[in-house]
């Protein structure tokens, strides 16, 4: 019982209780989405003087804010009290790859120190990458009325073809940056 509790889930049971929460969602009439909690603070912090986009009842979005704290909360609980310390578990063609572009400890760690540690978050090379990122996605996910998990997750489960076609771009983004992009940065 403790593997359960201490290891990944199996999609079998992860994946149905996303399935409930959406849901129970769409019963109680919200729409699940992390990006749009940018705005909600933004409109409580005023911005609604500036910008006619940040003029709504942010109020009516509060239980957003809580489920995303709620998921800062639960990850990390998870990694943290409910983790085994065990290594992630990669293709080994991964983890060869990975090598290939100065991963060391590849497996041993979600974030690795290549990407994550300080030493690497304080380089030049770093704050551009981040800055330069940062910029890139929130565009995107205000260009296409939502973030990924937004999208793949409330948009697919309400069989909207927008978010469909916004997920299959997410995609070609996403293999566009490993495969074409990453490459040259690393």
């Amino acid at each position: 019982m403790s593997e359960f509790i201490f290891g990944p889930w199996p999609w079998f049971i992860a994946g149905p209780l996303i399935a409930v929460t959406m849901l129970v969602f769409l019963w109680i009439g919200k729409r699940f989405g992390v990006s749009s909690n940018l705005r909600t603070l933004c409109a409580m912090g005023g911005a609604g003087a500036m910008a006619d986009f940040f003029k709504f009842d942010w109020r009516s979005q509060t239980w957003n804010l809580l489920f995303v704290a709620g998921s800062i909360i639960g990850g990390y609980l998870a990694a943290f009290h409910l983790s085994d310390g065990s290594e992630v578990q990669l293709a080994s063609d991964t983890v060869v790859a990975l090598e290939r572009l100065g991963f060391q400890d590849t497996g041993s760690a979600f974030l690795p120190d290549e990407l994550f540690g300080l030493e690497s978050g304080l380089s030049l090379k770093a704050i551009l990458i981040l800055l330069l990122g940062g910029v890139l996605v929130g565009f995107g996910a205000r260009y296409a009325g939502g973030c990924t998990s937004g999208h793949a997750i409330s948009g697919l489960s309400e069989l909207q073809l927008p978010s469909l076609l916004a997920v299959v771009g997410f995609f070609i983004g996403g293999l566009t940056m490993v495969y074409g992009i990453m490459p040259l940065i690393f």
